[in-house]
């Protein structure tokens, strides 16, 4: 912990065996990012892929990059959380990395994630410290169980915090299976912080290892060409997530008043967007106003697993 000891030094650990891991990665209009991964992918011989019903070709480009990728293909987009359950269910190691395909990793990032994990065997997870696009440090975990908080100073050496980035995480199998993985009532957004805040309370503390450092091409690992439809269904489905997580973990109340109110300030917020021709976020906001005012059908529809 960051004030109880050092980071391990990376050019001094042990040649950890990969084979300890198994690599998941979900999938949704995401061939542009199979190419970026062929080569950092090479030396991690346990790859899952699950396949959320991509009309692109994310599947042919994932065989073909990362030949040793078992693929598994959704009939249905099953969402984030339900995705990564299924391809947990395969994976027979002692560690889970989840990842994001638009995150660029290497072996030498996970084998310190690795050292972190065995120098602290009573974590149930280990995050690296993301760089962003731009080469930036980014604070991508919080030591509040409220709220991210972005601000403050960066980790230097290994912290004990309530969140981390579910774009990679390092997750003891065994402590996956005992919080019994995502809560798939969340289709996507704050699925991981949900999970995190489950696996501190029942399996153990988060760990932080910033000398495991990962670049997260934030926001690049679906869409493709359909850009103004997936910023429409990020806003959608990133509302009603808050909504759930608010009301699962603080009982914050979700009526209908509270939802038109919000969908009311995002509707004005969207005109504004659309007079300055910022066309991405007008859509993204659009997903929020009817994201907010479906809240409660979309959860008859979609029911919350029970965790």
């Amino acid at each position: 912990m960051q004030g109880e000891g050092e980071s391990m030094n990376p050019n001094i650990i042990r040649d950890e065996s990969l084979a300890r891991v198994t690599v998941v990665l979900v999938t949704f209009q995401s061939a542009h990012c199979a190419k970026l991964l062929s080569e950092p992918l090479k030396s991690f011989p346990h790859v899952i892929a699950v396949d959320n019903a991509s009309s692109d070709e994310s599947i042919q480009a994932f065989q073909s990059h990362v030949p040793q990728v078992r693929m598994i293909a959704n009939a249905v987009n099953m969402g984030f959380g339900a995705a990564n359950n299924r391809g947990c269910a395969l994976a027979q190691t002692e560690f889970l990395l989840l990842l994001n395909p638009d995150c660029i990793i290497d072996a030498q990032a996970v084998k310190t994630m690795i050292a972190c994990a065995d120098q602290y065997p009573h974590a149930s997870t280990v995050g690296p410290q993301l760089i962003d696009r731009n080469g930036n440090l980014d604070k991508s975990y919080s030591m509040g169980a409220k709220a991210w908080n972005g601000k403050g100073p960066i980790a230097e050496s290994p912290l004990s915090v309530k969140f981390v980035s579910g774009a990679c995480m390092l997750i003891r199998n065994s402590a996956f299976e005992k919080v019994r993985g995502f809560d798939e009532g969340f289709f996507l957004y704050y699925e991981d912080s949900d999970l995190c805040l489950r696996l501190c309370d029942l399996a153990g503390e988060i760990i932080v290892e910033p000398q495991a450092r990962v670049t997260h091409l934030s926001r690049g690992s679906s869409g493709g060409k359909a850009r103004l439809k997936a910023e429409y269904l990020r806003g959608y489905h990133h509302i009603q997530s808050k909504f759930l997580f608010e009301k699962k973990h603080f009982n914050k109340d979700v009526s209908f008043l509270r939802r038109l109110r919000y969908s009311l300030l995002a509707c004005f917020e969207c005109v504004i967007r659309i007079f300055l021709l910022d066309s991405v976020r007008a859509c993204r906001v659009f997903g929020r106003t009817l994201g907010s005012l479906n809240y409660a059908s979309d959860q008859i529809k979609r029911p919350r697993k029970k965790l």
